[in-house]
């Protein structure tokens, strides 16, 4: 039945109600359980390399943290990993002309780290207003 027969053919004055009365709790499958947003991550192979990079940005972020001056470090936040290329998300040209100086030496820390990174991007975030 379309919706427009439904409206015209239900009494005047009737409530309208989408609810489905065929529902039946004991009766769900399985599929239609809630799951947590963790194991969401972990069941997508998509998701799962997603939280994975944003893992190791974090991580790659920690151990570049001291080379920071630590009035800078609230002003730069982990970004993504594309490749061997690493963004890093920073709050104000300021803050992104002193960390261009420090590229090699973040450069450098990360290789000894372990990861391969050839360019390391800035992109600077601008606050809106």
């Amino acid at each position: 039945m379309h919706l427009s027969s439904f409206l015209k053919a239900r009494a005047p004055g009737t409530p309208l109600s989408f609810v489905n009365q065929n529902f039946h709790p004991a009766k769900a499958t399985s599929s239609a359980r809630a799951i947590t947003a963790h194991q969401a991550v972990e069941n997508s192979p998509t998701l799962a390399r997603l939280a994975e990079l944003v893992r190791e940005s974090s991580a790659r972020l920690e151990a570049i943290e001291s080379l920071i001056p630590e009035t800078l470090r609230p002003a730069v936040k982990a970004g993504p990993i594309d490749g061997e290329t690493w963004c890093l998300l920073v709050n104000g040209n300021a803050a992104a002309a002193k960390l261009r100086q420090l590229t090699p030496l973040i450069q450098s820390r990360l290789l000894g780290k372990g990861w391969k990174v050839t360019s390391i991007r800035l992109k600077i975030l601008i606050a809106k207003k």
